[in-house]
């Protein structure tokens, strides 16, 4: 009886970690992140990780649009 109400429990909880709407911001702001580092002139450190941080939000905005609203 104990394992209904744990699963019961949790259920919302997970849910509402994985609706869609603040992850997709969150990927957006992680592929605008990339894209101001690939443009600006002062440091080759940021641009030579621009490409991997645009590609990780580019990924995860198609993982999260797979989310429930």
């Amino acid at each position: 009886m104990s394992d209904l109400n744990t699963t019961r429990d949790t259920a919302p909880r997970q849910r509402r970690l994985f609706r869609r709407g603040p992850w997709e911001n969150a990927a957006t702001v992680l592929i605008a992140l990339g894209v101001l580092m690939l443009m600006q002139p002062f440091s080759a450190w940021l641009y030579g990780w621009s490409f991997g941080v645009i590609l990780t939000g580019t990924l995860g905005f198609v993982v999260v649009s797979h989310f429930p609203e």
